[in-house]
């Protein structure tokens, strides 16, 4: 699908706020809603549009610590990577999962818990349980510099 201004800037709005009316939506991008709509439609039946989300403010449900933790693994074989990925695809506390290239690490995951005592748990009581671990790096964020979930739209 070729995007055009209007999907463009549609897409964008819709990022920073999924819960925008097709009327407010439509006045933004000075669009009649109809049109404005059946856009908004499109880009959904495309799969530009993956899914409308709700995000949390972590702070005020006690979720303070973030770890990437790298995760080593002891093959490399498909079969491995798949059991690995589909036992952290359980784990509320990850949020990201990648298969990563140039590190010595094979993963890296994105998790969220409350505090470092949880974490140990997590650590010990699950990661480090899973068939094929071999070694974890921790490292924890001390501040967010940049949090944003939009996408970038300029190159489109």
């Amino acid at each position: 699908m070729k995007l055009d201004t209007m999907d463009r800037r549609i897409l964008d709005e819709m990022q920073k706020n999924a819960r925008i009316s097709n009327l407010d939506l439509a006045d933004k991008i000075g669009l009649s809603p109809s049109p404005c709509s059946r856009r908004v439609k499109q880009l959904e039946d495309e799969g530009l549009i993956d899914r409308h989300v709700t995000l949390l403010n972590q702070a005020k449900l006690q979720l303070k610590l973030i770890a990437l933790i790298q995760v080593s693994m002891d093959l490399h074989t498909p079969e491995r990577f798949e059991a690995f990925e589909a036992q952290v695809r359980n784990y509320p506390e990850v949020l990201e999962c990648y298969l990563i290239t140039g590190q010595a690490a094979d993963y890296l995951l994105k998790v969220i818990v409350p505090d470092m005592e949880y974490y140990q748990a997590f650590l010990l009581g699950k990661l480090t349980r899973i068939p094929g671990v071999s070694g974890v790096q921790s490292s924890f964020v001390l501040r967010k510099a940049v949090d944003t979930t939009a996408l970038p739209l300029g190159h489109l």
